[in-house]
């Protein structure tokens, strides 16, 4: 859930279904506008009315899970396989309900929350089919490799500033706990499947060498 793609008030027509600028009855009434002015003050409105500013900790943390979907979504424009795209997929659904989320300060006396202990378990059995498919890893390596790879490695470190700004609202207003865990294992699962983006195009992982191990250039 963005700022930018809170739903609209319409715009209303003329009466007998004409639109502001129709000339006959049924002609559709024009598009709301994306814009509203109401946040050139410094203010946003979360779900629910209640405006606040926007570097308050609940728009931080939202917006830093937006943009973890939106660097999925780089991801996902490049990825050409199918099994990568489904798991991105479902990635960048369950990101935008944990931005609804924490984008909604007063919840329901009974909230039902799409990230559960569930949710979080199909991570877990997505990094581990993964990652039996890759050789071990000893030691620490570098975020490069194509593309994809390249693009996974951004969206992780991305996901560890999300999950960052999460735990500094949580530690202000108590927040559903599996909201955490989902992103600390979200993370996991990008690092693994950069990985894996390296590996089927046959680029191995670039270990990282200390200063002072490396062999000497020029």
């Amino acid at each position: 859930m963005t700022e930018d793609q809170r739903p609209r008030p319409r715009r209303r027509g003329r009466r007998g279904g004409r639109g502001r600028r129709g000339k006959g009855r049924g002609t559709a009434a024009a598009a709301p506008r994306i814009y509203t002015r109401g946040g050139d003050t410094g203010e946003t409105g979360l779900i629910g009315g209640l405006r606040v500013p926007k570097d308050d900790l609940r728009v931080e943390a939202y917006g830093a899970v937006d943009e973890l979907n939106a660097q999925l979504g780089t991801a996902r424009a490049i990825v050409r396989d199918r099994d990568l795209e489904e798991v991105f997929e479902r990635l960048q659904n369950r990101l935008f309900d944990l931005g609804a989320e924490l984008a909604t300060p007063k919840p329901p006396q009974k909230p039902v929350s799409a990230i559960s202990a569930a949710e979080v378990k199909v991570l877990e059995g997505i990094i581990d089919l993964y990652q039996e498919t890759l050789p071990p890893l000893r030691e620490f390596i570098l975020p490069v490799g194509n593309g994809l790879a390249a693009a996974l490695h951004v969206a992780r470190t991305v996901g560890r500033r999300a999950e960052r700004r999460v735990v500094a609202l949580h530690r202000k207003t108590p927040l559903n706990p599996e909201i955490l865990r989902y992103l600390n294992r979200l993370s996991d699962l990008l690092f693994v499947l950069a990985r894996v983006a390296n590996a089927r195009s046959m680029i191995p992982d670039i270990t990282w060498k200390k200063a002072g191990t490396a062999p000497p250039t020029g």
